[in-house]
């Protein structure tokens, strides 16, 4: 389906009775001791057999296992409520659904829902997902005491013992899984069952909060914290506001991203707080040949007002886009601490186009490694280094990345400015950079790309030159055309005024 820049909106709220129930109406005990799954989700189903309502949580200490939403249902967790999902695996079926761009079968997770319209999580309460009692860690993201203390708890050391689990059945899960996933690519996704996940059930950890396919979603005030992977995954939906939230992982926490919008359509993610241990706000689309097939673009998204402390990135596009990303705007965001700020990536084999992006009013400082970055060799690893000068053919597998707007960016301290890693048969395209003024070890660094252009940039940089430029053509500096249409091998700036 095609779409433009013109049918551009922003969500629409979800409509909810305003029926009241409470959790404790139907015999749930906030003790933090009773496991009070079975009354909540009475209360949720309940109220949507009547028609819809708000289910509210007050204030106590709430353990529960996994839960369902069904459509015209808010969840209000009252300041001073902590919902604390309980990690014991077998509270949590295998089900159908989604993890870093394919379709899995998943743990469920904590909060689940599917094909939903009209929902709701509200409040000022908190929402934690245990997932100490899931997530490996690594030992180059410990203290050595933390490390000893964490071999002490229990859990088991892969064969190098430089990875901790808490389980072998988890460990040994992550051979098994990839078993299954080479079956499927070689034979089809009948060639395997829900049962053959079983024995790496501890493996699949779950996504805290799941939307599948939903229509109208509101995410607001709560805050969700130390999820098994993802924090925020809504998928496929559509009408999705978030908004007012802290989404909290530990900065060491494997797949710890905060939100993931993926191949949703019409979102507002304004005024949140991310403090996580992988990318903190990413817009996805699916991966490789699979998300091609799908071809649900996530588009006409909105994020602005929003704090990132640490993370991998501040707002991240990829790098699973193969169902393109298009029509998004970011604005007025800071980001304190991240490893990048503003990053675009992605690998061949994704193919997708993004498109008809704008971000601007962005405030940046100590930024580890890059303030913006385009990668498009990305390997899973935290910097964006890495490049080659293979040209493949062009293919619907090559990823497309054009008509990029940057404007009114601050960054103070970072190891580049701006850096672009174009694929050769495939450069970056029509990138505009406008008022950005940066104090970092290197300036920019342009690799493959055609139609950049710089206008009131400032650059205070420890090397020089402060630009350098491999095989791009067409960038303009003020107006002035530095790089001309022919392109070249390999230029440098000395000083840019």
């Amino acid at each position: 389906m095609n779409t433009k820049s013109s049918d551009y909106r922003l969500p629409e709220l979800p409509q909810i009775p305003r029926r009241t129930v409470t959790v404790t109406d139907y015999g749930a005990v906030g003790d933090g001791f009773t496991l009070c799954t079975s009354a909540i989700q009475a209360a949720i189903d309940e109220t949507h057999a009547s028609g819809g309502g708000k289910v509210v949580i007050p204030a106590g200490l709430w353990r529960t296992g996994p839960l369902t939403l069904r459509s015209h249902i808010n969840l209000h967790i009252k300041s001073g409520a902590i919902v604390q999902f309980d990690s014991n695996p077998e509270l949590y079926r295998i089900i159908p659904s989604h993890f870093e761009g394919w379709a899995e079968w998943r743990c469920q997770s904590p909060i689940d829902g599917v094909n939903l319209t009209d929902v709701a999580i509200t409040g000022d309460g908190i929402w934690d997902g245990a997932g100490e009692g899931w997530r490996p860690v690594k030992r180059v993201k410990a203290t050595q005491p933390q490390w000893e203390e964490l071999i002490q708890s229990g859990g088991v050391l892969d064969e190098d013992g430089e990875i901790w689990w808490p389980s072998a059945e988890a460990r040994d899960g992550e051979v098994h899984c990839r078993h299954l996933r080479e079956l499927i690519l070689a034979q089809g996704s009948q060639s395997v069952s829900r049962e053959d996940y079983l024995p790496a059930k501890m493996f699949l950890r779950p996504n805290m909060v799941s939307l599948r396919s939903c229509k109208r979603v509101l995410l607001e005030g709560a805050t969700f914290q130390n999820s098994p992977a993802w924090c925020l995954h809504p998928i496929g939906c559509e009408e999705v506001t978030i908004r007012n939230v802290q989404v909290r992982n530990p900065w060491y926490s494997q797949n710890g991203d905060g939100l993931d919008l993926e191949s949703c359509s019409h979102a507002l993610v304004e005024h949140n707080v991310f403090d996580v241990g992988d990318d903190a706000i990413c817009l996805k689309s699916g991966k490789d040949e699979e998300g091609r097939r799908l071809g649900m673009p996530c588009q006409f998204i909105t994020i602005r007002h929003c704090t990132v402390y640490h993370g991998h990135g501040g707002v991240v596009i990829g790098s699973e886009m193969s169902g393109g990303v298009k029509h998004v705007r970011v604005s007025d965001c800071v980001f304190s601490g991240t490893d990048i700020g503003l990053r675009f990536k992605s690998t061949r084999g994704r193919g997708g186009v993004v498109e008809d992006i704008v971000m601007e009013r962005i405030l940046m400082r100590d930024i580890i490694y890059e303030a913006v970055s385009f990668h498009l060799f990305y390997a899973g690893v935290e910097g964006s280094e890495g490049h080659d000068d293979t040209k493949y053919p062009v293919t619907e597998e090559t990823p497309i990345f054009r008509d990029i707007t940057l404007k009114d960016l601050v960054c103070g301290g970072a190891e580049t400015a701006l850096l672009v890693n174009g694929l050769p048969e495939m450069p970056l395209s029509n990138l505009h950079v406008e008022n950005f003024r940066a104090a970092s070890r290197k300036g920019i660094v342009l690799r493959y790309g055609d139609g950049i252009t710089f206008n009131q940039v400032e650059l205070q940089t420890h090397q020089q030159p402060q630009l350098t430029a491999h095989n791009c053509c067409n960038v303009t500096w003020n107006g002035d055309p530095i790089l001309s249409a022919s392109g070249t091998e390999a230029e440098s700036i000395q000083s840019l005024s």
